[in-house]
């Protein structure tokens, strides 16, 4: 191993022909003074001239130092202060004011803020950044008929306040500023993001609401059908090529119907509204489609059951598991009249309107569903368990996985719309060991569910990791 000294320890090398020139050069420079004052001396003013040479020299050297003082450069960096890449650090200027070497906290914050279209303009916005000390870490512009949205993420320092900053921009030019907090989350970059939302949706249908809400950021979005449960056209339809409205647009459902997404706080842009119609494009060229992975499950009896993604190609099992529950089940399960339940097997299988769990036997027979259904910002849970597989853990292992779907799809919580009578339900909601909150309105019992940290650390089953 080689021993590496510092240039600054490093002991230099005697040069003894160096030192004999000075010694020279001393003798040399005492032989002229003294015959200089011979000469000088021996004159009648002589001691008088000398007095004033000396002065005259005393000044001039202490003109010297102080101008050289004032106006001299840095010194050069010492060895050990320059890059390996042989360049020099960048010299401090003397007249800058000191700061403290300590770093200062920050935090993230998304911006967006409206520029006219002329040159300078975004120069101003980042000179305005620069004097808050404000690092900027992506940009994107959105043009616009007049002007161009700039859209901003910032690592600022934490003690400042967003009004001042807001302020500020508004001063150098910029308009109808919107600014929040950031997270790590956000420091992927706009294509990077787009990519892997489209390869999620190729993968799964039930992702394109969850990819269209992840690109918009914070929005409602609802999937209208065409046709209501009952068998209704319900008129809700949208052109090929969608429609903006500010803050709403409307895109054509590829499965039939209208998605539409409202963000009230802050208006859509065209490139937003691009970059979502292409999501809804790729979703209908490649049709619907479903992870195939199976997870095997053994009960604690004894029984081997298999865990599944379900779509609409399960409709006839679904129906023919309603057959063999009884009617107390299938009024627990969807409130209502026992001979509408069919009705809705084809919306609930419906990849568009949430995923679905379906428990199958050994021999095939599916004897349980379990939905995860997006009802615009919130997420509700729903199970049905034939009769004769009730109380056997199926319930708590299929709300256990719906929950791990949600957390995956951020939701910040879930929902069970039942009856308090309904003792199963509400022993699998508490089996979660989460927040509940309960309301009970008109013998509807409402348990919500809040997923906090902890849930979100829980890792998917080997079968939903397969799928993405």
């Amino acid at each position: 191993m080689t021993d590496v000294t510092s240039a600054k320890t490093a002991r230099r090398p005697h040069h003894w022909r160096r030192d004999l020139i000075e010694l020279a050069a001393l003798f040399t420079a005492v032989a002229v003074a003294d015959a200089i004052a011979n000469l000088i001396g021996h004159q009648p003013d002589g001691p008088y001239l000398l007095i004033a040479s000396a002065v005259a020299l005393t000044a001039t050297a202490a003109f010297h130092t102080w101008w050289a003082r004032r106006h001299s450069h840095a010194p050069p960096p010492a060895a050990d202060d320059v890059p390996a890449d042989g360049s020099r650090a960048a010299t401090v200027d003397a007249d800058a004011p000191e700061t403290d070497s300590a770093p200062a906290e920050t935090v993230l914050w998304r911006m967006r803020t409206t520029v006219r279209d002329a040159p300078g303009s975004l120069a101003a916005l980042c000179i305005v950044l620069a004097r808050h000390r404000i690092d900027i870490l992506t940009l994107q512009t959105h043009p616009l008929a007049e002007g161009t949205v700039d859209e901003f993420l910032l690592r600022a320092p934490a003690a400042l306040p967003a009004p001042q900053l807001t302020r500020a921009i508004s001063e150098a030019g910029g308009s109808s500023t919107w600014i929040e907090r950031a997270d790590t989350h956000d420091l992927v970059d706009a294509p990077t993001r787009v990519l892997g939302l489209a390869t999620r949706t190729a993968l799964d249908a039930a992702e394109l609401p969850l990819a269209l809400r992840q690109l918009l950021g914070r929005c409602t979005i609802h999937s209208l059908p065409a046709v209501s449960i009952t068998g209704r056209a319900t008129g809700e339809t949208a052109p090929v090529e969608g429609v903006l409205e500010e803050t709403v647009m409307r895109l054509r459902d590829p499965s039939g119907g209208v998605i539409t997404v409202e963000r009230p706080y802050l208006p859509f842009t065209p490139t937003e509204f691009a970059r979502a119609r292409a999501l809804v494009e790729l979703d209908a060229r490649l049709g619907p489609r479903v992870p195939r992975s199976e997870h095997v499950l053994t009960l604690p009896e004894g029984n081997a059951i298999t865990v599944r993604r379900a779509d609409r190609g399960d409709l006839e099992a679904a129906r023919a598991m309603h057959d063999r529950c009884s009617e107390q089940t299938l009024r627990l399960r969807y409130h209502g009249p026992v001979r509408d339940a069919d009705r809705y097997l084809d919306h609930l299988l419906s990849p568009r309107f949430g995923r679905t769990l379906a428990v199958q036997t050994a021999s095939g027979r599916t004897v349980a569903l379990g939905h995860l259904l997006w009802d615009g910002d919130e997420t509700e849970v729903a199970l049905l368990v034939e009769d004769d597989w009730q109380r056997r853990g199926i319930g708590s292992e299929l709300l256990a996985r719906l929950v791990a779907l949600a957390v995956e799809a951020g939701c910040e919580s879930v929902y069970a719309v039942t009856q308090a009578s309904n003792t199963g339900m509400v022993a699998a909601m508490r089996a979660l060991s989460l927040p509940l909150d309960y309301q009970i309105e008109e013998g509807t019992l409402v348990i919500t569910a809040r997923l906090g940290g902890a849930t979100r650390a829980r890792s998917l089953p080997p079968y939903e990791q397969a799928g993405h």
